[in-house]
This record gives C-alpha cells, structure tokens and sequence, in this order.
C-alpha cells in the first residue's frame, strides 16, 4: 500500500533506509538500532510524540529481506526486486564527476571486475546480517578462503588451524602456502591448551578455523580464542558456513573475519556457487585488494538469485534447525544408532559452546549406524526422500556416506584421523515435512 499523503512531507524510504541500517557494535545477536519517522509519530500519538522514542530494532528476518535494497529509488529504477545490472563498465557524466568517484566523495562503480550494483545490495545486506563493516562477495567460497589466507599472511607468517577445517582449505593451507614462506600449524579442537602454547611460543598472524565443522560439528568457542589471539597480536578467521549468520555472527563474538560458502544456507537453493567475507572495513579493503587481482568476482545473476535467496533463510534456517534437532534427538534413542553428532544435543560435548554463542544449531546431523560399510550402504539406498549427494544448506534433503564419497580413495589412517568410519552417515536436512523425513529414515534403518 502506498503512504498516505496526510503523511505531509515525510520521505519515508530515506526512513525506512535508516530504519534498516545496522548499529555495528550490537551486542544483541539479531538486532540493529532504528529511529521511528518522526513526523509519522506526532500524527499517531500527538504530543505524546515528543517524548524521547523508544529505540526499534530490526529482527535479522527483516534485515534479511530490506537491508541494502535501494528503498529510495527514483521513478527510473522503482523495482520492487533487485535489478539485475548486466553492464561490465560505467559512464560518467564528465571529468569532474569521475574525479569525484576517484576522490571517494562519490559512490558508484568502475569496472565489473571491481564493483557492480547488484553485487553491491548483496553485499550490504550480508554486512547488515553479520554486523560487519564491510563485506565482500567472491565467485566461490573457496575463493573467499584462499583470497582472505594470501591478503592477511604474508611471506614469513604463520597459519595455526585445525585438523577439522574444509579439507580444501586444510590442502591449501599444508601445501600451497608452505610453497610462499608461509608455516601452518594444525591442532586438535580436543586440545584447545595448544593454541595456547603455540601462542606464547611463537608469533602467530592469523588462527583459521570452522565452526561447526564437517562432517564432525565440533564448535570453537570464539570469545576465548578471539581473547587469546587477541593478546599476541594474532587475528581470528572463522569459517561459519554450517551455521549461517542467523544461527551465529563471529564478529560479534570477538572473530576479525568470518567467512561463507554463500552457496549453502545463504542462496540455500543448489543452484548458485559463491562466498563472502565480512569484517572490519580496513580488513576487508585489504582483501579487496587481492580479489581484484585474482580475479573472482561474481556475476551479478549469481549476486540477484543470493538476495532471493537471503530473503527466505530466516525461515528456512528455523526449518532446518527445528528439523536437524528433532532428528539428532530421535537418532540418538534408536536401537540401530551407535552415535549421533549435534551440537544441539545435551549430550554433546560440544553442546555448551554451542549454545553460548548460537541461537539455533544447524540443518546437518552426522551419525554412526549400527553396521558395517555395505550395511551402511544399504540404509543410504533404503532411503526415497533425501538424495545422495555432497553440499547443505538447501532446500532438498541430501545424505552422504563419506567413506564411499569425499573419503573414497582415502587411507584407513587417514580416514580415522578425520573421524570418518564406514558407517558413518552425514545428513543435510532440507525443509520438507519432519513426519515425512522421520518415517523415511524409520523405514531405511529397518533395512539394516
């Protein structure tokens, strides 16, 4: 419905532009600051008006639909969607205007390769979602990792992680960047007293870690790494794919970066590839810089389907962790179960770290079937709804055995150091009906 026009001379985009801008430094997890249109009061409470307005706050659901969208737009651009900006390269009015854009005393964009409209509100929207200063979107997220390692360690640094991080970005980490000078350590999230002998020991530039990880969903607690880094000078980059940033925001729990695979939870369709990476804007310019000369900018397609997307995760991400724990908590009672592996459990030994610095647990629940690896086999085949393949956070359920899929090929040594044995199966819980997952899974472990 439009506005009223007894509104007067209220401009109530710019209103609602505020409305929507995130206050950085919020210690709440879901919530920004917002100031009420003032005009718009007095014409609803009169003189109660001029009292001092209660602060309003915006839930991450409406963040999720309205942050970074141009509410503001003249009658050119009055798309209620996005639009999709196709162009490679802009115009300018004139010299003065392009000295202006140089200058910084004007917004706009250059080149696809450096910045594009669509990707912009993208970027905004994920900013105002993780309470960053800055963000910026890659064309993958494993761009985003390797992007963000070369820009904040330089020849000479050193990278302590985790056995449990991407095996990608563990592969990375042990084999490329030991080619550019730069040392890595590894350490069991078991032993987090490492850490601290590591930093006292030796100078770290940066501590790398996910949280939850995969498949296993251990949890780092952020706020104790992100003091002890903090004390020597180290920063902290987590990796909060599998909790997306309404279950968790890194930042404000003391981390300088978090990072995405914005193709699970955040486009949360199966149908688009990329990543992201939020911070401080200093940090952020920082990578920027490497990203232009890499060379992993996204398309502004890819850019409009992540904002369709983003506008549902709020509600699909309650799907997925009302889904996931009502599943972990039926696992863990079946006879046919030997383990399950959720940190919403209470019998998780990751559960209290979890539920200090989370507000839902995740759609991924991995468990241990009582069988062995062609037994385990059996249950994937048994099953009629989930589909067997690698990736999470969309709509459709998937199910994976990773000894036959991202361990096939692995040694027995190397599969128990990852925790990975035949029968073990990892879930990612879509957003159909529990009662139909639940039989489905019912039904497959009695082919057991």
């Amino acid at each position: 419905m439009a506005p009223s026009t007894s509104l007067g001379k209220i401009t109530l985009p710019k209103q609602q532009r505020r409305l929507l801008q995130p206050t950085i430094h919020s210690p709440k997890h879901k919530r920004v600051t917002a100031t009420p249109p003032a005009a718009l009061l007095q014409e609803l409470f009169g003189d109660d008006a001029h009292q001092p307005p209660k602060p309003r706050r915006a839930s991450d659901e409406t963040l999720a639909v309205h942050a970074g969208e141009k509410l503001g737009k003249d009658a050119a651009s009055d798309s209620i969607a996005t639009p999709i900006v196709s162009g490679t390269t802009h115009w300018f009015k004139n010299s003065e205007d392009l000295i202006a854009f140089k200058e910084g005393r004007r917004h706009s964009h250059e080149y696809g390769r450096y910045s594009n409209p669509t990707v912009k509100v993208l970027e905004d929207k994920i900013s105002a979602l993780e309470r960053a200063e800055a963000t910026l979107v890659t064309s993958s997220g494993m761009n985003a990792i390797v992007t963000t390692l070369l820009a904040l360690v330089a020849p000479g640094g050193h990278v302590v992680t985790t056995t449990d991080c991407y095996s990608e970005a563990r592969a990375f980490i042990r084999d490329r960047l030991s080619k550019m000078g730069i040392r890595s350590t590894f350490i069991d999230l078991d032993d987090m007293e490492s850490l601290k002998t590591i930093l006292d020991q030796d100078d770290v530039t940066l501590f790398y870690a996910d949280s939850p990880t995969n498949p296993l969903l251990k949890c780092v607690d952020i706020r104790m790494v992100a003091e002890l880094c903090h004390q020597k000078g180290a920063l902290v980059c987590i990796d909060s794919t599998l909790a997306s940033p309404i279950n968790q925001k890194p930042l404000t729990l003391g981390a300088d970066i978090v990072l995405h695979s914005a193709t699970k939870y955040m486009a949360g369709h199966h149908d688009v590839i990329a990543g992201c990476i939020s911070g401080s804007e200093a940090l952020i310019s920082k990578i920027r810089a490497w990203h232009h000369d890499i060379g992993g900018a996204i398309s502004p397609n890819a850019a409009y389907m992540i904002i369709r997307g983003l506008k549902t995760m709020a509600l699909r991400v309650e799907a997925h962790n009302r889904t996931a724990l009502q599943m972990a908590q039926l696992l863990e009672r079946h006879p046919k179960v030997e383990r399950v592996h959720y940190p919403g459990l209470e019998s998780s030994p990751w559960h209290q770290v979890a539920k200090s610095q989370m507000t839902g647990y995740g759609g991924v629940v991995s468990f241990e079937v009582k069988s062995d690896l062609c037994g385990t086999m059996k249950f994937v085949d048994a099953l009629e709804i989930p589909l067997i393949a690698t990736s999470l956070g969309g709509c459709e359920s998937l199910v994976q055995q990773p000894a036959v899929m991202s361990f096939w090929g692995k040694s027995d040594e190397e599969k128990a150091k990852n925790g990975i044995k035949d029968n073990f199966v990892r879930f990612s819980f879509g957003i159909e009906k529990f009662e139909d997952l639940r039989e489905d899974i019912l039904q497959a472990l009695e082919k057991i």
